[in-house]
């Protein structure tokens, strides 16, 4: 008898305990994640949204004070709202994330390009390689929710 008792009780604590409720961590201004529908999946040279979702490429190793981000077919590069956050330097890439801020597209100096190379641990030769501006597009994030699960 006890170990029938046994039984439904962990058959239901496990039932109870596998739940399907999406986890995110939020960096900087809090995101909230009720509607979803207010993220664009897509920029398609609209640079006046604020809100969009995408997959995590990579991120700055040293300090996670930058990641690329693939939104539909365009690589953003972010940067966070006065460095007052920063984001996992690892474990997060192909996650999805959901970021607020915003959106333009702009140049990037040879300088810049150079910088972010050493941060992500590139060889020398790579580096040197840099010898031209690149126009991407950026955005300067408020917030940022990266999905866990």
């Amino acid at each position: 008898m006890r170990f029938t008792y046994l039984l439904v009780f962990f058959t239901l604590l496990t039932i109870f305990s596998c739940s399907n409720q999406d986890i995110y961590f939020n960096y900087g201004s809090e995101i909230n994640l009720k509607d979803e529908k207010i993220f664009a999946s897509s920029i398609k040279g609209n640079y006046n949204i604020s809100n969009i979702e995408g997959q995590i490429i990579d991120v700055c190793p040293k300090k996670g004070c930058w990641m690329n981000v693939k939104v539909d077919k365009d690589t953003v590069f972010v940067k966070f709202k006065d460095y007052a956050f920063f984001v996992p330097t690892t474990g997060v890439e192909g996650k999805k994330v959901y970021m607020t801020g915003d959106i333009f597209k702009d140049s990037i100096s040879v300088e810049r390009l150079r910088h972010y190379a050493e941060d992500a641990n590139k060889p020398k030769s790579e580096i040197l390689a840099i010898k031209t501006p690149e126009y991407m597009i950026n955005m300067i994030a408020d917030g940022v929710a990266i999905k866990e699960n």
